[in-house]
């Protein structure tokens, strides 16, 4: 089976990802496919480059091809995308001081870098 998760609630990223779902995919015993991960609000700050969860979390997905996304328009509120916000949605905001696999769009460019590789299922934390 195949998942996408969905950071939304406060500390999700700090908490389930960094000492749940990190750890059990780094030990190969997760028990599903990660085809991608997506974070909203301050769940983003994991993507900072430096931030060690993001690191680890960078060299997972570098591995499997897991995608790694924040909402562009909180990243830009967090100082981790350059854009305007009259951009959000349309793929033109641009990720900063991001780990290296890190992305950064809306619903629709969501969509569309799942759709090759499309979860069975969608856990929003």
């Amino acid at each position: 089976m195949k998942v996408a998760y969905i950071f939304k609630t406060n500390m999700a990223s700090t908490f389930q990802l960094a000492t749940m779902i990190l750890p059990q995919l780094e030990q190969k015993r997760h028990g599903v496919e990660v085809v991608g991960m997506f974070f909203f609000d301050d769940n983003a700050y994991v993507l900072r480059k430096g931030n060690e969860t993001g690191e680890r979390l960078n060299k997972l997905a570098k591995e499997s091809g897991m995608l790694i996304m924040a909402c562009d328009q909180c990243a830009m509120r967090r100082d981790l995308a350059e854009g305007d916000f009259d951009q959000c949605g349309t793929g033109s905001v641009q990720p900063k001081n991001m780990i290296e696999v890190g992305q950064v769009g809306c619903f629709p460019q969501l969509y569309s870098a799942l759709s090759g590789n499309m979860p069975n299922l969608v856990i929003t934390l």
